[in-house]
C-alpha cells in the first residue's frame, strides 16, 4: 500500500472494496494498459472483470441490485482504476452519472426499468450535453425536441460523447420550448431525454447515428463520438423525471458527481506518475550514483508527492460533502481544478525524471503524458471551474449593507 493518498475514517467494507480494486488494477490493468492504449483497443476483458466485481452497480441502491455505496467509495475506486489506466475510469464515469441522475431525478418506472440492468452492466450509460459549436456554453444548445402526440421528435448534433458507441442508454440534453413562453431563460427550457439504442456505430436506431470514433492524442481505448439526431422519435415517458424544463438542473447535478470523478482520475494518474518517477530515479545512475540522490531530483519528488497528497485531500472532501447531502459545487470545482492541474505537473515532472526514455513508447510515462491533458478540459475547463468557484465565493462572502 502506498504511503501517499491515504483516506482516514473508512469502514471495513470500504477498505475491502478498495483492496480488491487495487489488486485487480495491479494484476489485470497495469500489465496490459499501455499495449491496449497504443492499439486504441477497447478493453473488453477489463470491463468484463469490472462487471464481475460489481463495480457497475457500486453506487446504485441495493433495492435495484447495486451495492449502495457512497460517492466517496466510488471516487476512491476511480482513483485506483485511473492509476492503472485512465481510460477505464472513463468507461465507468459516464455510466455512473446516468445512474446517479436516474436515482435522483427519474420517475419510479424509469428507476425500476433501468437501474437493475445498469447495476449488472447489462445496460451501459452515457450522457450528452456538448455540441460542436458551444463547448462549455451549455445555455447555447441548439438541439431541439418538439412534441408530437405521445412522442417527441429530436433533431441536432452532439459532440464529445464518451462511450458513444458502447453505451446502450444515453441521457441527452436538448432544448424543449413546450410550456415555456418565448423569453424564458435558456436553462429553464432544457430537457433530458433517456435514449435507448443498440451498441455500435452507424444508424443505431431510426433517426440516431453514431458516426464513428474520434481519433484523439490520448484517452484511447474508450470510444469518444458524435451523436446525430435526425427525426429521432422518443416516447414522452422517456423524459427524465417525467417533466420538461428540468434538464439543465438534472445535468448539472450529474456533472457535480462527474467533477469529483475527474478529480479522482487526476489523483490516480498523478499517483502512478509519482510511482514511476520515484522508481526510475532509484534505478537510473549518473555521475556515479542514482539520480534520486541528486538534490535536484529529490526536490522534484518532494513537490510531486505534496501535490498528490493535496489533490487527494481535496477530492475526498468534495466527495464527502456531496455524500452529506450538502451542496458541493464549490468543493467539486476546487477539487477538479486542483487535481487536474497538479496531475499535469506531476506527470511532466515524472517525464523529466525519465529524461530521453520518457519520450519512448516503451515507457509507461509516455502514455500518461498524453492522457493528462484530457483532465484539463473534461467536465469543464479550468477557466469554467474558476468561474464557478469565484461566483460561489461571492455568494458566501457577500458584503452586508
Amino acid at each position: 500500500m502506498s504511503r501517499l493518498a491515504q483516506t482516514a475514517g473508512l469502514t471495513d467494507d470500504q477498505r475491502d472494496i478498495l483492496k480488491t480494486v487495487r489488486e485487480f488494477v495491479d494484476k489485470e490493468i497495469i500489465p496490459v494498459a499501455t499495449e491496449l492504449e497504443h492499439r486504441d483497443e477497447y478493453p473488453q476483458a477489463i470491463v468484463d472483470g469490472l462487471k464481475e466485481l460489481g463495480l457497475f452497480g457500486l453506487m446504485i441502491p441495493e433495492e435495484y441490485g447495486g451495492l449502495g455505496e457512497s460517492l466517496l467509495t466510488y471516487a476512491l475506486c476511480v482513483e485506483e482504476i485511473a492509476r492503472g489506466w485512465m481510460s477505464v475510469s472513463g468507461i465507468i464515469n459516464t455510466h455512473f452519472i446516468v445512474a446517479y441522475m436516474l436515482k435522483q431525478h427519474g420517475t419510479q418506472e424509469q428507476r425500476e426499468y433501468f437501474l437493475p440492468r445498469m447495476a449488472l452492466g447489462e445496460v451501459r450509460g452515457a450522457f450528452s450535453m456538448s455540441e460542436p459549436g458551444l463547448g462549455s456554453d451549455v445555455s447555447a444548445i441548439t438541439s431541439k425536441a418538439v412534441r408530437d402526440g405521445d412522442e417527441y421528435v429530436l433533431n441536432g448534433q452532439k459532440m464529445w460523447l464518451t462511450n458513444g458507441g458502447t453505451s446502450t442508454l444515453v441521457a441527452v440534453l436538448v432544448r424543449s420550448d413546450e410550456g415555456h413562453p418565448e423569453g424564458t431563460a435558456p436553462h429553464k427550457s432544457m430537457t433530458t431525454f433517456l435514449v435507448e439504442k443498440e451498441a455500435g456505430f452507424g444508424e443505431v436506431r431510426p433517426g440516431l447515428t453514431i458516426p464513428g470514433k474520434i481519433d484523439k492524442m490520448g484517452y484511447k481505448g474508450v470510444d469518444t463520438t458524435e451523436l446525430i439526431m435526425d427525426g429521432l422519435r422518443i416516447p414522452a415517458n422517456r423524459v427524465l423525471g417525467g417533466k420538461t424544463g428540468r434538464g439543465f438542473y438534472q445535468m448539472m447535478d450529474g456533472v457535480e458527481v462527474g467533477r469529483v470523478n475527474v478529480a479522482a482520475r487526476g489523483c490516480g494518474v498523478a499517483q502512478r506518475a509519482f510511482e514511476l518517477g520515484v522508481s526510475y530515479a532509484q534505478q537510473r545512475h549518473t555521475f556515479g550514483k542514482a539520480i534520486a540522490e541528486h538534490q535536484a531530483i529529490q526536490f522534484k519528488l518532494a513537490e510531486m508527492a505534496t501535490k498528490v497528497e493535496a489533490a487527494h485531500a481535496m477530492m475526498v472532501n468534495a466527495a464527502r460533502k456531496k455524500d452529506s447531502g450538502e451542496r458541493n459545487d464549490l468543493e467539486a470545482g476546487m477539487a477538479k481544478y486542483l487535481a487536474s492541474e497538479y496531475c499535469k505537473e506531476v506527470v511532466e515532472d515524472a517525464f523529466r525524471i525519465h529524461g530521453g526514455y520518457g519520450f519512448s513508447k516503451e515507457y509507461e510515462i509516455e502514455r500518461l503524458y498524453r492522457e493528462a491533458p484530457m483532465l484539463l478540459i473534461g467536465e469543464g475547463t479550468a477557466e469554467i471551474q474558476k468561474m464557478i468557484i469565484g461566483r460561489r465565493l461571492l455568494e458566501e462572502y457577500r458584503l452586508q449593507g
